[in-house]
C-alpha cells in the first residue's frame, strides 16, 4: 500500500531566464523547473520560507512528492538537485524530476516493529533499540509502502534483527547490498553494567596470576 505523498504547492513562473529568476527572488520565491515524462519543462516558483523548512527537515532529495500547480494536473516528482547561495548557502533554484509509476526510485521508508509484547528479551528486562527507524529502499514510484515491519516477536537478549529478517513489499530492496541490523534487544543497564565489572575482575586477575 502507498504511503501518504506528502504536497507540495508551486505556482507557474510567468518569463524565463535570469530576469524572471531574479524577480522571483525579490518576490521571495524561489524559481524551479520540472521536467521529465513526456510533457514539456515547467518553469515553477515555490515560497522561499517553505522550500527552506522543508529542506531543514532532511531527506528532501528522496522524498517523493505530489505537486500542485494551478491549471495543470497532479504529478509525482522527486527533487534532483537544490542550487544555493556560495555565502549564504540558501537555496536559489530548484529541479524537479516528473515520475511515472513504474518509475524506480530511492526514498527512506519507517520501519514498525512487531512482536514487542511477547518478545522473549525484552520480557527478561532487555531493552529495545531501534538502530534504524528508517531503512533506504529503492521502491516502485507507484507502489511505495508506507512503512516495513521488523518482527521481534522471537529475540532474545544480546539478539539483532537484520533487514534479512524484513519481507519487503514487492518491488523493492535495500540499497545496502548487504545483511545489516535493524533492530536488537540489549542487555538492562544494570545487567550491562555487572558484566563489565566481572570482565575487569576477570582481566584483573588474570594480570595479578601473570604476577
Amino acid at each position: 500500500m502507498a504511503g501518504e505523498i506528502p504536497d507540495l504547492e508551486a505556482q507557474v513562473r510567468t518569463g524565463t531566464g535570469k530576469g524572471a529568476a531574479r524577480q522571483a527572488r525579490r518576490d521571495g520565491m524561489v524559481p524551479g523547473i520540472v521536467f521529465g515524462g513526456d510533457t514539456d519543462p515547467l518553469p515553477i516558483n515555490i515560497p522561499f520560507n517553505k522550500l527552506l523548512t522543508m529542506l531543514r527537515k532532511g531527506r528532501f532529495k528522496s522524498t517523493l512528492f505530489n505537486m500542485k500547480v494551478e491549471g495543470h494536473d497532479d504529478v509525482r516528482v522527486i527533487c534532483r538537485d537544490v542550487q544555493r547561495h556560495v555565502v549564504k548557502d540558501l537555496p536559489t533554484h530548484v529541479d524537479f524530476m516528473r515520475l511515472k509509476r513504474t518509475t524506480k526510485i530511492n526514498l527512506f521508508i519507517n520501519v514498525e516493529v512487531a512482536g514487542e509484547d511477547v518478545c522473549p528479551g525484552l520480557k527478561k528486562g532487555g531493552t529495545l533499540n531501534l538502530i534504524r527507524p528508517e531503512v533506504e529502499l529503492m521502491v516502485t514510484a507507484g507502489d511505495i509502502p508506507e512503512s516495513i515491519t521488523v518482527d521481534i516477536s522471537e529475540l532474545q537478549i544480546g539478539d539483532n534483527a537484520t533487514i534479512a529478517n524484513v519481507k519487503l513489499p514487492a518491488g523493492a530492496k535495500p540499497t545496502i547490498d548487504r545483511d545489516f541490523v535493524i533492530a536488537q534487544v540489549s542487555a538492562p543497564s544494570g545487567l550491562a553494567s555487572q558484566s563489565d565489572d566481572d570482565e575487569d575482575e576477570a582481566a584483573e586477575e588474570v594480570t595479578a596470576e601473570a604476577e
